[in-house]
């Protein structure tokens, strides 16, 4: 894969140490995650576009881990499959030491009530953080009309009907394909 017209050149070493910063220091998870990849490649080193970087999120949830396929995603826009190899490995490789640790010293030491509390105390941040990510994707692309209530429907249909991710964006995806259709129909 070559990368899009306009796409910066990014070297693999400077894709691994953003995507092992990110893995480092990202904390909570899906959302969470995605929302520290969003700032840092979209935002501030303006690798991706806001819209590129959207449908990897739509592509990332169909299968398996959200924030690795997201990861892998950017680094295979950016550099093809190294890319997408680096990123993806670059960003796994700090959780699976921290976690391989981290599991040693909770059985180790799993009856401390501190760590029990401290665990309990990580909760509300990681809510936090989903929220703030889904925050800031809505300024981008809620800024019409049809958009709210998309938004407000998938969320309706998640939160209240609990449809999976997989339903949402399948209905989603068939919009689109109608919608469309629908405007090709117009034109012709």
């Amino acid at each position: 894969m070559t990368c899009e017209p306009g796409t910066p050149k990014v070297s693999l070493a400077e894709l691994a140490a953003t995507f092992f910063l990110i893995g480092a220091t990202g904390f909570g998870g899906g959302m969470a995650i995605v929302a520290l990849v969003e700032r840092r490649c979209v935002q501030e080193k303006r690798w991706i576009e806001h819209d590129e970087f959207l449908h990897g999120i739509a592509f990332g949830q169909i299968l398996g881990p959200f924030s690795l396929n997201i990861t892998t995603f950017v680094g295979y826009y950016l550099r093809g499959i190294p890319g997408g190899i680096v990123a993806s490995t670059s960003f796994i490789a700090p959780s699976f030491l921290l976690v391989s640790l981290l599991g040693f010293l909770y059985f180790r030491f799993h009856h401390l009530p501190q760590l029990n509390s401290a665990l309990a105390g990580s909760n509300p941040v990681v809510i936090a953080l989903i929220l703030v990510a889904g925050v800031g994707m809505m300024r981008h692309r809620g800024r019409t009309p049809e958009n709210a209530l998309l938004m407000a429907g998938a969320f309706a249909a998640s939160a209240f009907f609990h449809l999976g991710a997989l339903s949402v964006l399948l209905a989603a995806g068939c919009w689109g394909l109608f919608k469309g259709w629908r405007s090709g129909r117009r034109r012709s």
